[in-house]
């Protein structure tokens, strides 16, 4: 875990881990996680009650898809998805994204999913 004031390289903690859809917290500040996470395929739709998620793409094309748009997002492509919006996340080929979100949050949010549900809180 980063503690204050500690610098660290993107590109050496995505090559940590090698699993997709499983976010890796690398950093807390004011209640919120910075998340790692390679992904590939099709996240299942999902929405988050109360919660904000943003998504920044560090490597790779990522997509994020709603019912009634697609908005694709390429290196240095930012997104910020509001509470209560359905949406899914996608990647034809492997991406690699951060995510800011309060800390806690469930990745699936409403959705309770056996391959996609990931724990939380997992460090790196």
């Amino acid at each position: 875990m980063v503690l204050a004031m500690s610098s660290f390289h993107l590109t050496e903690k995505f090559a940590l881990f090698h699993e997709h859809w499983r976010p890796k917290v690398v950093a807390r500040l004011n209640g919120q996680e910075v998340k790692l996470i390679k992904v590939q395929g099709v996240f299942p739709w999902h929405t988050h009650a109360t919660e904000d998620e943003m998504f920044l793409v560090w490597r790779g094309q990522f997509r994020v898809e709603f019912r009634d748009r697609v908005e694709c997002l390429g290196p240095g492509g930012m997104i910020v998805v509001p509470a209560g919006v359905e949406h899914r996340t996608a990647a034809d080929e492997e991406a690699e994204v951060l995510c800011f979100e309060p800390a806690g949050v469930r990745n699936t949010g409403d959705v309770e999913d056996a391959e996609f549900t990931a724990p939380t809180g997992i460090s790196l």
